[in-house]
């Protein structure tokens, strides 16, 4: 089984759904279930069939992020350090035809989003990044064609 890179914070939130899944959140469904069965007719009783496919819903997420959580190998971050841009890394970009700025941590598969500035080390931005240094022009495939950035700065927190 291959493991799978995370930062300490990524894993974290991982493992805090997953407790609030097994202790708050199935317990809640099995009393809606019993509730609902207490209704009368199943067939026509669409609390049940609610809550069931709610507990369908729970129980697949619970058994995604027992996997997830096994598959953990993490990083440490503020151990990390160097100019090149690896996993972990803080990475400020300049877009070169816009001028826009932006700042990404690269992170792990399951913990990426770009709203908050946490990159996927899988996103074809974090791949062209990995291995180049401050000063250096990327060269990025999008949906929309090709993108330049100018990596501003690199530093592991």
């Amino acid at each position: 089984m291959n493991k799978e890179p995370m930062t300490a914070e990524g894993y974290q939130r991982l493992v805090e759904e997953l407790k609030r899944l097994k202790s708050v959140e199935r317990p809640a469904v099995i009393k809606a279930i019993a509730e609902a069965r207490g209704h009368g007719d199943l067939s026509e009783n669409a609390e049940y069939h609610a809550a069931k496919e709610r507990q369908s819903f729970i129980e697949s997420r619970v058994m995604e992020l027992e996997t997830l959580v096994s598959r953990a190998e993490i990083i440490d971050t503020s151990k990390l350090s160097g100019s090149g841009i690896m996993f972990g890394a803080t990475v400020e970009l300049v877009d070169e035809e816009s001028g826009e700025k932006a700042t990404y941590q690269i992170v792990g598969q399951t913990e990426g989003d770009i709203k908050a500035g946490k990159l996927a080390i899988s996103s074809p931005l974090a791949r062209a990044l990995i291995g180049k240094i401050k000063g250096d022009s990327v060269e990025v495939r999008t949906p929309k064609g090709e993108k330049y950035y100018e990596i501003r700065a690199v530093s592991y927190k």
